[in-house]
């Protein structure tokens, strides 16, 4: 099995481990850095870094975290962004899959092994799903031809029906939930030949079905609490993360 002494994350939320709470209450934990507790196992010189923060644009990933992870010469690098994007009327798929397969080739240059997802299917329960779905399925299929001209490991999340149960999300209907942030770690470190505690991988039991009137009444909840401040945050030209910095800026042991 290949080892690897070291590892950065880049990206937005996905990354950054929204909405998985740590224990103590301490920020986010979140798939990445569950991987990097994975691989830390055994390798005591281990070293990470995760330079994730939520609501960035594919451009500012690319511009701010990406000359970052190429200085710091890990041996494993992920990537993933454009979900923000996709998410914006002046998406254009081709122009961020041309940047998308230089970015990747930039990283691959560095002798880092990469790591690339397919998104996950959240169009049914996301405002203008049906246009999203195909913004996704066209920025996928980029993702999957960049990651075989690579030799990137390529995790699709999108093949995963078990995505379609609400436990693996958090009540925003966009983040992960701990649950889910265990599935997508456990995938990734399938996709690089580590084992992983089967618990991760193990499907939770979706909730009970509700009736009519309470899932109106939990859609009516869920456009006015997470739904309307998203829309203020678009037409104000703010975003989520703007007084967000990343959790782990530098490549350091991993002490927790």
């Amino acid at each position: 099995m290949e080892r690897w002494g070291s590892f950065v994350a880049v990206g937005d939320s996905f990354t950054e481990g929204l909405d998985d709470r740590r224990p103590d209450g301490r920020g986010y934990r979140g798939w990445a850095d569950l991987v990097a507790g994975a691989l830390a196992c055994g390798e005591p010189d281990f070293r990470y870094a995760n330079l994730a923060v939520r609501g960035r644009l594919f451009d500012n990933i690319v511009a701010e975290q990406v000359p970052l992870a190429v200085a710091m010469k890990p041996d494993l690098v992920s990537f993933a962004g454009g979900g923000n994007d996709a998410l914006r009327r002046s998406f254009e798929p081709q122009v961020v899959a041309d940047r998308f397969d230089r970015t990747i080739g930039k990283l691959r240059a560095t002798g880092a092994d990469v790591v690339l997802f397919c998104w996950v299917d959240m169009t049914g329960r996301m405002p203008g799903g049906k246009m999203l779905r195909t913004r996704v399925e066209q920025f996928n299929g980029a993702i999957a031809a960049v990651g075989a001209k690579h030799g990137a490991h390529v995790v699709s999340l999108w093949d995963d029906p078990e995505f379609a149960n609400p436990r693996l999300w958090a009540p925003d209907r966009l983040h992960l939930s701990a649950a889910g942030h265990r599935r997508v770690a456990g995938q990734v470190l399938s996709a690089l030949g580590v084992t992983c505690d089967p618990d991760w991988l193990a499907a939770p039991a979706p909730p009970e079905e509700l009736s009519w009137m309470s899932r109106k009444a939990a859609d009516a909840r869920w456009a006015t609490q997470h739904l309307a401040p998203w829309v203020k945050r678009r037409l104000t030209g703010r975003s989520s993360g703007d007084m967000v910095t990343a959790k782990r800026p530098e490549l350091a042991p991993l002490t927790d």
